[in-house]
């Protein structure tokens, strides 16, 4: 594990395995793959495994916006793990971090500030 990771960990705090999030969502693990690769979750390799952060799933979903918000920072060119970083730091304007505004409902001024970023 490099130092990027330690910090990306330090911001996302827990993860789940895509067993763990095929379970949550009710889909097959194979399911979670596919939303990965259509942006609807990110994943990354943690100790060899592909987890998904646990924030982006709430009451058995993907937390709304989610999809619409990471589609936006994929079309800007973001790398996951940019991505990552962008919906766990918290901004002071928002406030909070991007993902707790979408979990609180707040996801148009979330997708309002990564539209932005890629001009």
């Amino acid at each position: 594990m490099n130092e990027n990771d330690s910090d990306i960990d330090a911001l996302v705090g827990e993860w789940m395995t895509l067993k763990d999030a095929a379970k949550e969502l009710n889909v097959s693990p194979n399911r979670v793959k596919q939303f990965i690769a259509d942006h609807k979750l990110l994943g990354v390799r943690r100790g060899g495994e592909l987890c998904v952060p646990a924030a982006f799933i709430s009451r058995g979903d993907v937390v709304k916006g989610l999809p619409g918000t990471l589609t936006v920072l994929a079309d800007s060119g973001f790398s996951t793990e940019e991505a990552l970083q962008w919906m766990f730091t918290p901004d002071d304007t928002l406030p909070g971090a991007p993902i707790e505004a979408l979990s609180e409902n707040r996801g148009t001024e979330v997708r309002r500030r990564a539209q932005a970023m890629a001009f």
